[in-house]
């Protein structure tokens, strides 16, 4: 079964339009999400698979330095210069994964206060007055989840990327330095 199969024969998009607002600040937070999460990707594939290109500025700032115990500490600093620049745009992943869900609780309570607001008016006759803000609790609840999820993993397989990377240079530059002093 595809994904319209299970929506019906309504498309992605009404169902965010149902959302309201909420649906569409979802969206535009999806949106910027997937860009960094699919760019942050490629940046760390292309910074493992050129990385000796990448460090060797590192190395080459030590190398004048005799003593290998203040070459490790400059090499330090310098590689987490580069790391840090390598972690830009990581924390506004990790904060779309975490307030897509709250932003979803906050479609739920606004949707159920609107179901609230229709009883209270019109009372319980019709059922359907009242729908409108079920579906919106529901749908902006669907929405914070789905968004949030993914983003949460790909967070967590970036900055496990990151960091294993990391280990990997520091690594390679403490052997470069002590073998070359």
């Amino acid at each position: 079964m595809n994904l319209l199969g299970y929506f019906g024969e309504t498309s992605i998009f009404m169902y965010i339009e149902k959302g309201g607002v909420i649906g569409y600040v979802l969206l535009v937070l999806c949106t910027i999400g997937f860009s960094l999460i699919i760019w942050k990707f490629f940046h760390i594939s292309y910074v493992r698979i050129r990385r000796r290109k990448y460090f060797s500025i590192v190395v080459d700032e030590v190398k004048d330095i005799s003593n290998a115990s203040i070459s490790m500490s400059v090499a330090k600093k310098s590689l987490d210069e580069k790391m840090s620049k390598l972690e830009s745009g990581m924390s506004t992943i990790r904060i779309i994964a975490a307030i897509a869900p709250l932003l979803g609780l906050l479609g739920t309570v606004v949707g159920i206060l609107n179901a609230f607001e229709t009883i209270s008016k019109s009372g319980m006759g019709d059922p359907s007055q009242f729908a409108g803000g079920i579906s919106l609790a529901l749908i902006t609840t669907v929405m914070g989840l789905i968004i949030a999820i993914p983003h949460y993993v790909g967070y967590n397989y970036l900055i496990r990327s990151i960091d294993l990377l990391e280990s990997i240079v520091t690594k390679e530059i403490d052997f470069i330095i002590v073998k070359g002093k």
